[in-house]
C-alpha cells in the first residue's frame, strides 16, 4: 500500500478493497489533507470521526514538552464533560490513551472494560464504548473516539478511525513552548486578573504596535465593534465557558474603512497549585479563511447557541446567525407557527421594504404576522414536514417568490410531533444548493425546532410569571399627608424564577403610615404565593390598629404555623405624620437609612428580631426614629446591597452614599439612579419615602370612659370644655353633643370592657370616634314603630353627621361621626 506525506498527516491512497464507508472516508480525507492549510485542517479531519465512524466525541491527545503527560489539542463533537473525559492524562498511568500511545496499538473498550479501567472509574454509566489509537505523525499521541451506540464501533467504523488517526499529525513541543513564548497568532488570558499575552500577529490584526500594548484584556475589546462585545465577552468570562472550545467571529475597528473580521478559537486551561486558569488559544483574520459550511461544525455551533437561548427571540436570532452567513443569503425569516398564522419573531434584514407586499400589509407592530392559507406552498411544505428548496424560477405564490428570486428554501421546524415553526431563507441572485447546504439545513431544522418549542414554553411561562408578580405587589401608592413616597421593583434576570420581594405602603388612622418591605427566602412561585399571603397578613394586622410590634409578631406567628419550609425578613416602620417620630420593627432584615435635610446620611441603630417563621415565641424590639421636614427614608432588600464579590456592609454604605448624592426633591431620579448598578441575578425592592410634615396639625382629645351611672354626663362635659378650648360655636355645640350621647351610650349598653372617647378637629370637621371591645358593628334599623323602645340612637347619628362608619381597632370596633362645623 503506498502512502503520501502532507501537512495534515498521511493518508492512505487507493484502497480498493476496502467497504463503502471506508472508501468515503478515505476519499474526504484526501480531499482535506490536499486543500491548502487555513488553519482548521486537524479540526476538520477529527470531524471526519462523527460523520464515517459514528462517533459522539472525538479527541487529539499529544505529548506535552515534559514528555510526561498527554494534553488535549483538539477535540469535536459533544462536550467530553459528558463522558468524563479529562484534559490531559499521564503517559504512564492505566488510562486507555496512554495504554494506546506506549503499546502503539489500538485499544478497544466496550461498556463493561471502559467501566473497569483504572482512570474511568468516576465516569457515569452511560453504556457507551470507546476507542484509543496511536499517532505515529509528529511528535506521536492519541486518538481517542467515543461512541454511544449500543454495539460500539464495528469493523467499517474502526477502519475509518484508523484512516483519521494516519492522517493526524501531533505538533512537535518545541523549545519555545516549552519556555512559554506564544506563536504569532496566539494568546493566552489569565481568568484572574485579565492580564493577556498576545502575539506579534495579533497585535498587528488589532492594530497596536508591541510597545503600545499595556497587557490589559480590556485594551484590545475597547477596539471591537460595540455590537459584538456580548458575545466575545461571552468567551473571555470564565463563567460560560461551559464547553471544551469556543470559537466566534468578531470584528475590530480599523482607522479606515469597515471594520475587520476576526476569528477567535480558544480552550480553557484549568489552574491548580497556585496557577490561575487560563484561555489559550489563536486569532486569525476571518477574510483568508474558508467559509464553513460543513455538515459537522455549523450544527455544533448552532446546538451550542441553542443550548443557552432562552426565549423565542433568543432561539430566533441563534437561528439566523448560524445560517446565513454560511449559507450567503440575502433574507431570512424565523416564525413561530399558530393555527394558521405564522407570528414572525425575526426578520433579517428588519426593514419592512426588504419583504413581500403580503408581510408589509401584516405589518401590525414590531414583526409582522403572515397567514399561512395566503400562501398554498408553504402550507404544503409545512405538512410534509421536510425542508423544501426551489431553485430560481420556480413558479411560486408571490408572497414567496418574492423572499428568494434566486432561491427559496423554507424549513419545517418539528417539535414534540408537530410543526413549531419555519424558516425562510431567500436569495436575490440565482443560487446552486450544494449537498453540504441541504445537509446543514436538514441538521438544523430539527435543533431549531426543539429549542423554539422549549423557547415557546419558557415565554408563556415567563408571562404568567411577570402576571403573577405584578398582582402580587401594590399597583400604585397612596397619597400620603405630609409624605411623599415611590417604590421600585426591579425583577432577576436569572431564568424564570419568581422573586419574594415586596413592599407595601399601609395608610393608618390618625395620620399614621406603615412603611414595609421584606424578602421571602429563596426564588420559587412558593416564594412568591408566600410573599402574597405575608404582605396582606401584615396590612390586615395593621389596619386593626396594632403597635408595631405585635404587627410583626402576629405576621410570625401566622407563618410559623402555615408549615412551610421557607421563612421571611421584614422591616416596618410606622410613622407619625403629625409629630414626625416613628417606630422601626425589624425581622431579620437590613435597617432603614435616613438622609437628614442637611445631606447628611444615617443608618440608625435599629435592633432586630429573628427572621419570620423561625422562631414561634420570638420578640420583635421596637426601636425610635426622630425624622424632620425634607428627611428620606430609605428601605431596601440585599438584591441591592449584597452581592458574593460584596460585603453587605460595604454595601449598605454605597447605598446611603447613592442617596445622599440625589435630589431629595426628585425621588423618582434617586431611586432609579440607586438600582442602576443593582445586579440582576437577584430581586430588588425598594422603598423611597420624604417626610414632608403636615402643613395643618389636627387638634386632638381623648378620654376614657368609665362604667360609672353618670358616665355620659361626664363625656358630655369633656366634650364641651374641649370644644370650647378650641373655640367651637355654641350653636355647633348641641349636635356634637347629641352624636357624643348616642355613641357612648351604645358601647356602655351593648359591649363590655374599656371604652375611649377621641375628638379630633381638623379644616373645620369634628371627628367623634368611639371605641369599644366588641367587633360588632352597630347595624341601623330597617324601620321604628311608635312601640319601639330603642334603635332611634344610630338614626340620630347618621342625621347629625355628614358621614359616619365603623372599622375594626384591635379586636373591637371604633365607632365614627364627621361633623362640619359652621366656623
Amino acid at each position: 500500500m503506498s502512502h503520501k506525506r502532507c501537512n495534515g498527516g498521511v493518508v492512505s491512497e487507493g484502497a480498493v478493497e476496502r467497504g463503502r464507508g471506508t472508501l468515503r472516508a478515505e476519499g474526504a480525507l484526501n480531499a482535506i489533507t490536499s486543500a491548502p492549510d487555513t488553519g482548521d485542517r486537524l479540526r476538520r479531519v477529527l470531524e471526519q470521526a462523527l460523520v464515517f465512524a459514528g462517533a459522539a466525541f472525538v479527541a487529539l491527545y499529544a505529548q506535552g514538552a515534559d514528555r510526561g503527560t498527554l494534553r488535549l489539542i483538539e477535540s469535536a463533537g459533544v462536550p467530553r464533560t459528558l463522558f468524563g473525559v479529562r484534559d490531559s492524562y499521564s503517559a504512564a498511568g492505566g488510562s486507555p490513551v496512554a495504554e494506546a500511545h506506549r503499546g502503539a496499538r489500538p485499544v478497544w473498550l466496550g461498556p463493561e472494560e471502559l467501566a473497569e479501567a483504572a482512570e474511568s472509574r468516576r465516569v457515569p454509566s452511560g453504556g457507551f464504548s470507546a476507542a484509543a489509537l496511536p499517532v505515529h505523525g509528529g511528535s506521536g499521541g492519541c486518538l481517542l473516539a467515543v461512541t454511544e451506540r449500543p454495539d460500539g464501533f464495528g469493523t467499517e467504523e474502526r477502519k475509518s478511525l484508523e484512516l483519521i488517526a494516519e492522517a493526524v499529525t501531533c505538533p512537535v513541543p518545541t523549545e519555545a513552548a516549552a519556555a512559554g513564548v506564544l506563536p504569532p497568532d496566539a494568546f493566552s488570558l489569565a481568568m484572574d486578573t485579565g492580564r493577556v499575552e498576545v502575539g506579534d500577529d495579533i497585535l498587528r490584526l488589532f492594530g497596536l504596535a508591541p510597545d503600545e500594548f499595556d497587557g490589559k484584556v480590556e485594551t484590545l475589546l475597547g477596539l471591537t465593534v460595540p455590537e459584538d462585545l456580548p458575545s466575545l465577552m461571552s468567551v473571555v468570562e470564565a463563567d460560560h465557558m461551559t464547553i471544551d472550545d469556543r470559537e466566534l467571529e468578531f470584528r475590530v475597528l480599523q482607522p479606515s474603512g469597515p471594520p475587520k473580521w476576526l476569528r477567535l478559537q480558544g480552550r480553557l486551561v484549568p489552574g491548580g497549585e497556585g496557577r490561575p486558569a487560563r484561555l489559550l488559544g489563536t486569532v486569525a483574520d476571518a477574510s483568508t479563511l474558508r467559509p464553513d459550511v460543513t455538515d459537522v461544525a455549523r450544527v455544533q455551533r448552532l446546538a451550542a447557541a441553542l443550548a443557552t437561548a432562552g426565549t423565542v427571540r433568543d432561539v430566533s436570532q441563534a437561528v439566523v446567525a448560524a445560517l446565513r452567513r454560511p449559507l450567503r443569503a440575502d433574507r431570512i425569516a424565523l416564525a413561530e407557527l399558530e393555527n394558521d398564522r405564522l407570528v414572525v419573531t425575526v426578520l433579517d434584514p428588519p426593514e419592512p421594504e426588504a419583504w413581500p407586499e403580503l408581510w408589509r400589509l401584516e405589518w401590525r407592530t414590531e414583526w409582522p404576522d403572515a397567514p399561512v392559507r395566503a400562501m398554498p406552498t408553504l402550507a404544503a411544505a409545512l405538512r410534509d414536514g421536510r425542508a423544501q428548496i426551489w431553485p430560481a424560477g420556480t413558479s411560486l405564490e408571490p408572497a414567496l417568490a418574492d423572499v428568494g428570486p434566486g432561491g427559496l428554501a423554507v424549513l419545517p421546524l418539528p417539535a414534540a410531533g408537530r410543526m413549531a415553526g419555519a424558516c425562510l431563507i431567500g436569495w436575490d441572485t440565482p443560487h446552486e444548493f450544494g449537498p453540504d447546504e441541504r445537509a446543514l439545513l436538514t441538521a438544523s431544522a430539527g435543533l431549531a425546532g426543539q429549542a423554539l418549542m422549549r423557547a415557546h414554553a419558557f415565554d408563556a411561562e415567563h408571562e404568567l410569571v411577570g402576571m403573577l408578580q405584578r398582582q402580587l405587589l401594590p399597583r400604585r401608592l397612596p397619597k400620603l399627608p405630609g409624605a411623599v413616597a415611590v417604590a421600585r421593583y426591579l425583577p432577576s434576570t436569572a431564568g424564570l424564577e419568581l422573586g419574594g420581594d415586596w413592599y407595601d405602603v399601609i395608610p393608618l388612622p390618625d395620620n399614621h403610615v406603615a412603611l414595609v418591605i421584606g424578602d421571602v427566602q429563596g426564588h420559587s412561585a412558593g416564594a412568591a404565593t408566600l410573599m402574597g399571603q405575608m404582605r396582606t397578613a401584615l396590612r390586615a394586622y395593621a389596619v386593626e390598629g396594632h403597635p408595631p410590634d405585635v404587627v410583626v409578631s402576629h405576621a410570625n406567628r401566622l407563618l410559623t404555623d402555615m408549615g412551610t419550609d421557607l421563612f421571611a425578613t421584614c422591616a416596618y416602620v410606622d410613622l407619625d405624620m403629625e409629630e414626625g417620630t416613628a417606630w422601626c420593627v425589624r425581622a431579620g432584615h437590613l435597617p432603614p437609612v435616613l438622609r437628614h435635610p442637611d445631606g447628611r446620611t444615617e443608618i440608625p441603630e435599629t435592633e432586630g428580631g429573628p427572621p419570620l417563621g423561625v422562631v414561634t415565641q420570638a420578640d420583635f424590639p421596637m426601636s425610635p426614629l426622630r425624622l424632620g421636614p425634607g428627611t428620606l427614608i430609605a428601605l431596601t432588600t440585599d438584591g441591592l446591597v449584597e452581592s458574593p464579590d460584596t460585603d453587605i456592609d460595604d454595601g449598605m454604605d454605597r447605598f446611603a452614599h447613592g442617596l445622599a448624592a440625589g435630589d431629595p426633591a426628585h425621588l423618582g431620579l434617586i431611586a432609579d439612579a440607586l438600582l442602576g448598578d443593582a445586579r440582576r441575578s437577584d430581586d430588588v425592592a425598594l422603598l423611597l419615602v420624604r417626610y414632608d410634615g403636615m402643613a395643618v396639625r389636627p387638634l386632638r382629645e381623648s378620654w376614657t370612659v368609665w362604667r360609672v351611672p353618670e358616665a355620659v354626663g361626664h363625656a358630655r362635659r369633656f366634650t364641651r370644655r374641649t370644644l370650647r378650648t378650641w373655640g367651637v360655636p355654641q350653636d355647633d355645640l348641641d349636635a356634637v353633643l347629641l352624636v357624643v350621647s348616642e355613641l357612648v351610650t351604645n358601647a356602655l349598653v351593648h359591649t363590655d370592657g374599656k371604652v375611649r372617647l377621641d375628638l379630633t378637629l381638623v379644616n373645620g370637621r369634628l371627628r367623634v370616634a368611639v371605641a369599644d371591645a366588641s367587633p360588632r358593628t352597630p347595624v341601623k334599623p330597617a324601620g321604628i314603630g311608635w312601640e319601639a323602645t330603642g334603635g332611634r340612637g344610630i338614626l340620630l347619628v347618621e342625621a347629625m353627621s355628614a358621614a359616619w362608619g365603623a372599622l375594626p381597632v384591635s379586636g373591637g370596633k371604633q365607632v365614627w361621626s364627621e361633623i362640619p362645623l359652621s366656623r
